[in-house]
C-alpha cells in the first residue's frame, strides 16, 4: 500500500502552486495573454499548462505548507512578481497606444473611437490600427515565447520564497515605464511634425484668403495629409517596433535582476 505523508503532500503542492501563482500573475498582465476577449477559463488552463511544462526544470522550493500563513504570503508575493513582469511588457503596448492617440488627435480623428477587444475599452481608430499592427509584429517576432522564456528565467533570478522582491525592482519598473512612453512619443513624432506643418500652412492660407472656410477645407486636407504620411511611414514601423520590443525585454530583465539584488 502506498502511503503519502503530509510533508510529501505539502512539497508536491508547493512545487505546483507557488510557480502557478507567478505564472497566473503574468498571464493576467502580459499582452496577448491578458486579452479581454479570451475567456478566463482559457487563461487558467494556459497558466496550468505553462506550470506543468516549467515545473520539472524549476529549482527547489522552500518546505512551506501552501495552506499556512507563510505559504499564503509566498503565494501573494509570487502573484505580485508575475504581475510586475507582465506589466513591464504591457508598458510597451501602452506606449504604442499613446503614439496612436497622439497621431489620431493631430489628424482630427480623436472623436472616432473603436472598441478594443484586447483591453475591453474604447480607443481612437488610429491607435487601434497601430496597436493591431504592433501586436502582429510582436507575435511574428515570437514576443510571446520570449516573454515565457524570461518568465522561466525569473525562477532562477528570483527563486520562490528565497528572497523578497526588492524596492529597487519597482523603481526600475517605473523608470522603464517613463522610457517606453518617451519612445512612444518619438514613434508618433514624424506624423505629428508633418501634420503640424500642414496646420501651419492652412493657418497662413486662411490669413492670406480670409474668405476661405477653414473648417470646410482644413479638415479634409489634414485628414488626407495624415493618411498619406501614415502610409509613407508604415514601412518604417516594423524596425522601430522591434527596437521597442527589445528595450521592453531589456526592461523586464532589469526589473528581475534589480528586484532580486539586495542593497
Amino acid at each position: 500500500m502506498i502511503s503519502v505523508t503530509d510533508a510529501q503532500l505539502d512539497a508536491w503542492l508547493a512545487a505546483f502552486i507557488f510557480p502557478l501563482a507567478r505564472i497566473l500573475g503574468l498571464v493576467a498582465a502580459a499582452p496577448v495573454f491578458n486579452n479581454a476577449a479570451i475567456p478566463r477559463r482559457i487563461k487558467v488552463v494556459t497558466g496550468l499548462a505553462i506550470t506543468f511544462a516549467l515545473a520539472p526544470a524549476l529549482p527547489a522550493f522552500p518546505q512551506v505548507a501552501p495552506a499556512s500563513w507563510a505559504g499564503l504570503g509566498i503565494l501573494l508575493q509570487q502573484g505580485l512578481i508575475g504581475i510586475a513582469l507582465g506589466f513591464t511588457v504591457r508598458l510597451i503596448f501602452a506606449g504604442i497606444d499613446l503614439a496612436g492617440e497622439l497621431i489620431g488627435l493631430q489628424m482630427g480623428l480623436g472623436f472616432a473611437v473603436f472598441y478594443d477587444p484586447q483591453n475591453a475599452t474604447q480607443l481612437p481608430i488610429i491607435a487601434e490600427l497601430i496597436g493591431l499592427i504592433a501586436l502582429l509584429i510582436f507575435l511574428a517576432l515570437d514576443g510571446h515565447l520570449i516573454t515565457l522564456a524570461l518568465l522561466a528565467e525569473s525562477f532562477s533570478v528570483l527563486p520562490v520564497g528565497a528572497t523578497s522582491f526588492q524596492a529597487a525592482g519597482w523603481e526600475t519598473l517605473l523608470r522603464s515605464g517613463a522610457t517606453i512612453f518617451s519612445i512612444g512619443v518619438l514613434l508618433a513624432l514624424p506624423l505629428i511634425s508633418a501634420l503640424l506643418i500642414a496646420n501651419i500652412a492652412l493657418g497662413v492660407l486662411t490669413k492670406v484668403a480670409p474668405q476661405l472656410n477653414l473648417f470646410a477645407v482644413g479638415f479634409p486636407l489634414t485628414l488626407m495629409a495624415g493618411f498619406v504620411m501614415l502610409a509613407l511611414t508604415m514601412p518604417y514601423f516594423s524596425p522601430a517596433l522591434e527596437r521597442m520590443f527589445e528595450q521592453g525585454y531589456g526592461a523586464l530583465s532589469a526589473v528581475m535582476h534589480t528586484g532580486a539584488a539586495r542593497r
